[in-house]
């Protein structure tokens, strides 16, 4: 089987490469460092590169996401989001492969009180919500041979996330402040990468919600890594809790974006671990000092 992975330098599509089983033929793609670079704002290029790697799978890590600059810029992060995962919906669908796509909480708007199914009404609030909407909706109209995992505040070991921030400020600052009204659900990239594989191994197809059980706020979620770097000997900043009123940013976000994950548990059969033991897992894996560059 021969997979390609856009977006192979980010987080999630980094993790895709380092996990893939040994039978899969696997063709990391980004826009530079690996052996085969593209662009996916290169909307006229997307087909004929298609064809001529003719994958099986193609696993749509890429994507544009800086939340709040989608704010000034709405149609780069639509063309990402939305326009190119379109051709490439319909590429694949010509091809006769199968494609894999990300997409995220935050196409929900948070007025919700118990976690969000599948079936829920989507109503973006910024920007980066609608952009990558659109791209759930076009490949639902061209493609019947998708796989679509909603996920939520993804983070690694690499790369730029909440995680590695938090590692950084707790060790360089003596006070940091944290949005404690906004509930949602961390999950690793390397969480994402396993279920990935094991679903496509079940052939899933439809729109999934993927994330580990429970959930949190962002300052929550910060109280377990500065926990952890405490229980390892760092000297910490003092951590404290705010309303999303004291830190204002350019997209608004939404207040409450838990998904309910029970129908990719009964696909998988299993349940799934809790977003606490997951970052535990990760924490072990960090360097504190990494962090610091």
């Amino acid at each position: 089987m021969r997979i390609m992975i856009l977006g192979a330098m980010g987080q999630v599509g980094w993790q895709l490469v380092q996990q893939a089983p040994p039978q899969i033929n696997v063709i990391p793609v980004a826009r530079q460092g690996t052996a085969v670079t593209f662009d996916l704002a290169d909307l006229e290029a997307i087909p004929s590169f298609l064809r001529a790697h003719c994958p099986d799978v193609l696993i749509n890590a890429a994507a544009y996401t800086a939340v709040d600059q989608a704010e000034q810029e709405p149609e780069q992060a639509q063309r990402i989001n939305g326009t190119a995962v379109k051709i490439l919906a319909q590429t694949m669908a010509e091809l006769g492969g199968v494609l894999v796509h990300y997409s995220t909480d935050y196409v929900f708007d948070g007025q919700q009180a118990v976690p969000y199914r599948e079936t829920d009404a989507t109503a973006p609030i910024n920007a980066y919500g609608y952009s990558k909407w659109l791209g759930e909706q076009a490949i639902a109209t061209v493609n019947a041979n998708y796989l679509i995992l909603r996920t939520s505040w993804v983070y690694d070991v690499r790369g730029k996330n909440f995680l590695r921030t938090m590692v950084r400020l707790a060790q360089t600052r003596p006070l940091v402040r944290v949005v404690a009204d906004q509930v949602g659900t961390p999950t690793a990239a390397s969480f994402i990468a396993r279920l990935t594989y094991q679903l496509l191994l079940l052939q899933a197809r439809g729109l999934y919600h993927l994330t580990p059980q429970g959930s949190t706020s962002w300052y929550g979620f910060a109280r377990k890594i500065f926990d952890y770097l405490k229980a390892q000997g760092y000297a910490t900043a003092t951590l404290e809790a705010i309303p999303s009123r004291d830190y204002p940013t350019a997209a608004q976000r939404p207040a409450f974006s838990t998904l309910n994950c029970e129908k990719v548990t009964a696909v998988l059969g299993a349940p799934l671990p809790h977003w606490e033991q997951v970052l535990e897992s990760i924490l072990v894996q960090l360097n504190p000092a990494s962090c610091l560059d």
